[in-house]
């Protein structure tokens, strides 16, 4: 029986790089946003590394990403005018289209949060933006780590005092379920295969027996339903 649903949100939940290269044009005209998103998307996960390898205290994502932005804008060789307020475009991502009817159908069944790198005030407000209405906000912040570390799964399942294989983590990026499984949670994907634009080469189909495939989050609710009887 699953009891309780935890989300991956960048990718999974929220269409980052549209929404932020959105934000990016609207303060800086003179680059190509979407480059400039993507590049700085990229400065993501080794910023999170030098932390989960002990080389650095944790540090919440909202510093680490203005920190990515001071780099990618040197980078780009531009000056971003208000670095907070373009950094406060991680907040402001837009829902994929099915996001926020299957999420209030799980909701019916299940408890449901996102299990996020994302900190609590980040994917506070981001919920209130795109309307994700999540029971609490686990991940990262509770963990004081990064995935794909096991403690964030665990530490997740913890707060809600549930054993791991009462716990679905939801993805669509299959190293985090790989992450989770290997934690003893179950798995759901959900492809999202314009997360990366138009010439994304990974993460296009499921790459292992995940306890779930679907087509998009109101699929994944019939079929969590099913999965309960």
């Amino acid at each position: 029986m699953v009891e309780a649903l935890i989300f991956d949100v960048f990718g999974t939940c929220v269409d980052w790089r549209t929404s932020v290269a959105r934000e990016v044009a609207a303060v800086l005209p003179e680059v190509d946003a979407e480059a400039f998103a993507t590049a700085w998307r990229a400065e993501y996960d080794p910023a999170m590394a030098r932390i989960r390898e002990g080389a650095r205290g944790y540090v919440p994502l909202d510093d680490l990403h203005l920190e990515n932005l001071d780099t990618v804008a040197r980078a780009f060789g531009v000056r971003v005018p208000d670095r907070r307020a373009l950094n406060a475009a991680w907040e402001r991502l837009d829902p994929w289209q099915d996001v926020t009817q299957g999420l209030a159908a799980l909701k019916a069944r299940a408890i449901i949060a996102p299990c996020s790198n994302g900190s609590i005030a980040l994917m506070t407000r981001l919920a209130r933006y795109g309307g994700l209405p999540w029971d609490c906000i686990l991940g990262a912040d509770i963990a004081r780590d990064y995935k794909p570390r096991p403690e964030v799964y665990l530490a997740s399942c913890a707060a809600l005092r549930l054993a791991p294989d009462r716990v679905m983590m939801v993805a669509a990026h299959n190293d985090d379920l790989f992450a989770a499984r290997r934690a003893g949670l179950k798995t759901g994907f959900v492809p999202r295969p314009t997360e990366h634009g138009p010439g994304q080469s990974r993460d296009l189909g499921a790459e292992s027996d995940w306890d779930i495939v679907a087509a998009d989050f109101k699929d994944l609710a019939r079929r969590v339903a099913a999965l309960q009887g």
